[in-house]
């Protein structure tokens, strides 16, 4: 039987069915290579090739040999740390690879990871099926945002592990999103990242959370929320309602739960920083590379359609002195004349007077204000370090208030020189 995957199976039975027709007359050196390239389907360059070695295939001389120098030469420690990591998107790898000079295309990224899985971790167990399905909700333009809270490991330079937390916001009709580090997930920074987000995306008419203890306190017995005071307050300033989730149970804010998800398989996968600032600068970029991707579940851009649909149904943040106190957090002042703010201490003048001062960080430079905010004490740079970081004049006693006299002086009174005579010394002075 004909085999046409194997053409070497093809030609020994076309040469063994040519020498039944043929008989006694059947000559292998005097085969008629027409003939055979009818039957077997090989080209004659092929066949003469073949009957100089009597229809026998040899391997080739290069076979099993690979190219000195590919496109991945050079990148693939880069590529095997990812793997190590457990990075085995091979999007990430591509853009991370990019990033160092990769000239390469993405089908290269796939086959080197095909070939290498080897380096990956091994898999976790496989959880139990979560039961049944539930039917996924839709909302309006504008009308609900979904916020939540990840965690993640850092690993400095020297080899010390600390957890930072990331907010994370996206609006449940287009799936615009925004995120942002923090040191903690503090009620302060809560507000802070919330305030940031209503800019970068606008006030929608309510934020979906779930039961966290910086939103609500308890539920009464109808089992209404009892909202924490100062959130309450915050909701009021910016004018918002909250919607909480049923307790343990993430799918009712699936959207923000995939963020976060997503933040920690394609975001941190292999990211580095220098200090926090500079991880807040890369997510901010990261979310706008990811807002202008065509997203089929729309069938549009996030960015495209949040500003012509939900940006019109957003209130626009207003600048009012209710609202921009969040991001001036209180902080008190410690017996040697610092403030903590994001794991380090900042100094603050010895002039000011009081014990409480409020602290703002935009960018790497950190405002420290009086309590009232109408004067600036201080700015430091924000370096990031370990140290202390000392301002001018944080030690030196204030100016204290001294007298002149508000008429000519005239009265005069006579100093004499001290009399030394006494001084039994002075028998040894040989001058």
């Amino acid at each position: 039987m004909k085999n046409d995957n194997d053409f070497t199976v093809s030609l020994t039975q076309a040469l063994q069915d040519m020498k039944m027709e043929q008989g006694d007359c059947f000559d292998l050196a005097k085969v008629n290579l027409s003939e055979l390239e009818r039957r077997t389907g090989i080209s004659r360059a092929k066949l003469r090739r073949l009957k100089s070695n009597n229809f026998k295939e040899k391997p080739h001389a290069l076979m099993g040999r690979k190219a000195l120098k590919t496109v991945m030469t050079g990148y693939k420690s880069v590529a095997n740390n990812l793997l190590r990591q457990g990075v085995k998107n091979t999007s990430v790898i591509y853009d991370r690879l990019k990033e160092v000079g990769y000239k390469g295309s993405l089908s290269g990224i796939k086959r080197y990871v095909a070939a290498n899985k080897n380096l990956l971790p091994p898999k976790r167990y496989a959880v139990e099926p979560q039961g049944s399905r539930g039917l996924r909700y839709f909302t309006k333009p504008g009308e609900a945002f979904q916020m939540d809270w990840g965690f993640v490991k850092v690993r400095d330079y020297s080899g010390l592990e600390y957890q930072v937390a990331c907010f994370a916001m996206i609006c449940h009709h287009c799936g615009m999103k925004y995120i942002e580090f923090f040191p903690n997930a503090k009620q302060e920074n809560l507000f802070i990242g919330m305030i940031h987000s209503f800019q970068y995306m606008g006030i929608p008419q309510k934020v979906l959370t779930d039961n966290m203890k910086s939103v609500v306190i308890k539920r009464d017995f109808e089992g209404r929320p009892v909202w924490n005071h100062d959130y309450e307050a915050f909701m009021k300033a910016v004018g918002f309602e909250t919607k909480l989730c049923k307790p343990r149970h993430p799918f009712t804010k699936g959207k923000v739960e995939r963020l976060v998800r997503f933040v920690k398989e394609n975001f941190i996968a292999g990211r580095q920083f220098v200090n926090v600032t500079d991880l807040n600068e890369q997510a901010l970029q990261w979310c706008s590379d990811k807002n202008s991707l065509y997203r089929k579940e729309i069938e549009g851009f996030p960015v495209v359609t949040h500003q012509d649909n939900c940006r019109k149904i957003c209130q626009p943040l207003l600048k009012e002195p209710a609202i921009l106190l969040y991001l001036f957090p209180e902080r008190k002042i410690s017996f040697d004349g610092f403030v903590t703010y994001e794991g380090r201490r900042f100094g603050v003048p010895y002039s000011y007077g009081q014990s409480i001062v409020r602290v703002n960080r935009t960018d790497r430079i950190l405002s420290i204000y009086s309590d009232d905010m109408t004067r600036c004490l201080v700015t430091h740079n924000v370096t990031w370090s370990r140290r202390d970081s000392f301002c001018h004049d944080q030690y030196a006693k204030p100016e204290q208030p001294e007298e002149f006299p508000t008429a000519p002086v005239k009265a005069i009174v006579q100093q004499a020189l001290e009399d030394d005579t006494a001084d039994g010394f002075n028998k040894f002075n040989f001058e």
